[in-house]
């Protein structure tokens, strides 16, 4: 199983990099050493030229792999929701209850992240804190348009439609399907980002957590499916 596990691999778009990352030791370094900058620092502070320092490499080594910081956060956003996507697929893929598959879905994709050996240069747990707090910035720009037309986003809205036919498949009545699984992947993020800095404003703590929200908030709207 451990052997399966580090054999797979998450297919990025590549008109998001110039050149794969995953393709040589430099590549995988500049990932590595990205996520670990940008936990410390924040995105706005980190730049290409801080990065070369860090991995002892020229600023322009890093170019030939992202044409800017923005491309980069864009690849981690990718690889963030492809791996969530195969960690739910991999879970759910021997369920034949519908109720109970779309349980662990969204137990799947609100939980607290946990490190995944299967992959050793990409820290998942910082990863995650990454998307909660920068994964907006992403797609909050003048270019989002064209950038969904190419297919920066593919693997975002494929998670989201994997969500949305399991709601479907416990209730084909319910009407916002969509809307309602969206809402699971973004407000996840958002719970845990008020946890975090507003506690406040979420029922959400150490006691309580999104997961429990989630799943009680889905499972309150919709009604199940009758068999036969």
């Amino acid at each position: 199983m451990d052997r399966l596990m580090q054999s797979i691999r998450i297919g990025i778009n590549d008109k998001i990099y110039v050149k794969d990352p995953e393709s040589s030791d430099l590549g995988r370094r500049i990932i590595e050493q990205s996520i670990l900058m940008i936990d410390e620092m924040g995105f706005e502070s980190f730049t290409f030229r801080k990065l070369g320092e860090r991995i002892k490499s020229n600023e322009s080594s890093i170019y030939r792999y992202f044409e800017n910081k923005h491309k980069l956060l864009l690849y981690l956003a990718s690889w963030y929701w492809g791996w969530l996507e195969y960690k739910m697929v991999f879970a759910t893929a021997g369920i034949n209850d519908r109720g109970e598959k779309l349980h662990k879905a969204i137990e799947i994709l609100t939980q607290t992240v946990q490190e995944d050996i299967a992959f050793s240069h990409i820290n998942e747990i910082l990863l995650n804190k990454i998307v909660i707090n920068e994964y907006s910035k992403s797609y909050l720009t003048k270019e989002v348009d064209r950038e969904n037309k190419d297919g920066y986003f593919v693997i975002y809205k494929r998670l989201v439609n994997r969500l949305h036919d399991m709601i479907v498949a416990w209730d084909e009545d319910y009407p916002y399907p969509s809307s309602l699984a969206s809402t699971v992947l973004e407000g996840s993020l958002h719970q845990y980002f008020l946890r975090e800095h507003f506690p406040m404003l979420t029922d959400c703590n150490e006691i309580t957590t999104p997961t429990q929200y989630f799943t009680d908030l889905v499972f309150r709207a919709l009604k199940p499916k009758a068999d036969g």
